[in-house]
């Protein structure tokens, strides 16, 4: 397996540009998942408060051996945390550390200001290496860029070859702010894995449709982190820089876009998101 790849954060932090999501896991696949790809080489893990499996990562961390500094540790605060200004020391105890690399805002909903402003907090105290959004529309970023004293270094987005965010990503792109994909194999949709141009560039790369895809990915610039309970498919999503996309085969997975999202936010979702309360006290 050749050398990982690094994305340089606005503020100097530089993150691995590939690694594994938690979205969906129960807290024991989570923390055997996690444990599997720190000792597979993975060295970013993005959990969230609402994924209640935060204790679970937090384990797997100490289970792996690995110094600390090592690891590149990414959560997200839920939107009926954002004015509660213990969120980010009760998320450190969860996680059992003293500090985590990438702090996010998980949704554009209810008081989302104030959310950010204790991320900003955090940011000075040392306890936060970098602060980011998840889910937010461009007037919602240049909204927090107009009050912010702290930039935003990422933005979490569903980004897949069926919905490549091309005007977000220019508008990030001079904002200086990363892009990190989730969903980036599409949600599991087969329609799209089976596209007849990966099949064709695994078979010339001797590479699953899957890496291609996250190679596509890494190429485009989008940070990737697939999410899988499969020893097999967590070692195998992490296998993608030992070869290279041509140009043209990048043009050829372009062509696919169809600005097609999987997951759709609405007002009457947003508004949801304020009121549910994720029992993260209880987690296991």
């Amino acid at each position: 397996m050749s050398a990982m790849k690094y994305v340089n954060l606005n503020n100097g932090v530089k993150m691995p540009a590939a690694g594994i999501g938690t979205f969906l896991l129960e807290p024991d696949d989570a923390e055997a998942s996690v444990l599997s790809a720190l000792q597979d080489g993975y060295r970013l893990i993005d959990t969230a408060n609402a994924y209640l499996n935060e204790k679970a990562v937090g384990r797997a961390m100490k289970r792996s051996g690995l110094a600390r500094e090592e690891i590149f540790l990414e959560t997200k605060i839920w939107p009926s945390f954002y004015e509660q200004a213990d969120v980010v020391d009760k998320t450190l105890d969860r996680l059992g550390t003293d500090y985590i690399d990438l702090l996010l805002i998980h949704q554009p909903a209810g008081n989302y200001i104030a959310g950010y402003r204790l991320m900003e907090k955090a940011y000075k105290e040392g306890k936060v290496r970098a602060i980011g959004l998840s889910n937010f529309t461009i007037p919602q970023i240049q909204e927090i860029l107009s009050i912010c004293e702290v930039k935003p270094v990422i933005l979490q987005t569903e980004v897949h070859p069926y919905y490549q965010e091309k005007p977000l990503k220019e508008f990030l792109s001079k904002e200086e702010i990363a892009i990190q994909a989730w969903y980036p194999l599409g949600h599991g949709d087969k329609a799209l894995i089976q596209e007849p141009v990966f099949t064709e560039l695994a078979e010339k790369y001797g590479k699953s449709n899957a890496q291609i895809i996250l190679r596509w990915h890494i190429q485009a610039g989008n940070v990737v982190i697939p999410g899988s309970k499969n020893p097999d498919h967590i070692k195998a999503n992490l296998d993608l820089f030992d070869f290279t996309l041509t140009d043209e085969e990048m043009a050829r997975i372009e062509a696919l876009d169809k600005n097609v999202r999987y997951y759709t936010s609405t007002p009457e979702l947003l508004e949801a998101y304020v009121k549910m309360a994720p029992p993260v006290d209880t987690q296991k």
